[in-house]
């Protein structure tokens, strides 16, 4: 077996060990229970199946939740190994520095793939109970709802490795996590919400504010997956750029696929110059 998927191997096992995707999987699970019942009552208003009222919800909790679950799992995969004095244990043996923050990597991304696979599942067996079959359309959403949300989770488990890389201290490193976590998905927001205020129908509206959107890679996620429902793009004010060419297509998921290869990449050289 290679070293990468050793390592692999190993943080899944210690996830489950320590009980991450117990945790993980409950938490999504509930939160998506709640909206398909919550959006249940909404059906009746509007002329869509439950499960794509749903998957409207949906989008914007991962936005907040993916994020967090995946800044928790990888905060101290290298502050936490020299706090408990076993990076330099790892680091003796014939493995290089790269291997190891990609085994990380990979066993990090299969925890919580694992919660978002069984969440999402149990989603879809809900509002399939309690509105019959939505037909292939909604079920397309719901999976690609899925696939996005584990490539967001990949983005921010490899920016917690540049935290976790940057200090030295598991604590320090927690606080860094949360102040991202903060930073990307809360703040970002309301500073371009202040923009548009600011700017009304002006050039940063029309222009500017688009191409911000794209930057951040949870807003990139939010775009694509809300992009196909009118409803949502308006209740969650993306509506502004619903008609801009930068909301079509798949291509939205170059901006967390450049964040995630960019971030590894970065952690990696800090990784080089860590002294255990």
């Amino acid at each position: 077996m290679s070293p990468v998927m050793a390592i692999a191997r190993t943080e899944a096992r210690l996830g489950i060990r320590n009980s991450w995707v117990l945790l993980s999987t409950v938490i999504l699970t509930v939160f998506a229970v709640l909206l398909v019942l919550l959006g249940s009552g909404a059906t009746g208003e509007v002329d869509a199946s439950l499960l794509a009222v749903s998957i409207a919800s949906l989008s914007t909790l991962s936005v907040y939740l993916i994020p967090l679950i995946a800044l928790l799992l990888s905060f101290d995969a290298i502050a936490g190994e020299i706090d408990r004095g076993t990076l330099q244990l790892v680091l003796a043996t014939p493995i290089a520095r790269w291997q190891l923050l990609v085994g990380k990597f990979l066993g990090h991304l299969a925890v919580l793939t694992i919660a978002i696979v069984i969440s999402s599942g149990i989603a879809a067996i809900l509002a399939i109970a309690l509105d019959g079959n939505p037909g292939p359309q909604p079920l397309g959403g719901l999976a690609a709802l899925a696939a996005t949300s584990i490539l967001l989770g990949a983005v921010f488990i490899a920016v917690g490795y540049i935290a976790s890389a940057s200090v030295r201290q598991t604590g320090t490193a927690a606080a860094l996590a949360v102040g991202i976590w903060l930073g990307a998905v809360v703040l970002y927001d309301l500073a371009l919400l202040g923009g548009l205020l600011a700017s009304g129908e002006g050039v940063f509206a029309r222009t500017i504010f688009p191409w911000l959107l794209l930057l951040n890679p949870a807003d990139a996620f939010r775009l694509y997956n809300m992009s196909a429902t009118d409803t949502a793009l308006v209740q969650t004010g993306l509506g502004a750029v619903s008609g801009s060419p930068l909301a079509q297509g798949a291509w939205v998921l170059a901006s967390p696929l450049a964040w995630t290869l960019a971030a590894i990449s970065v952690a990696v050289v800090l990784l080089g110059r860590v002294r255990p």
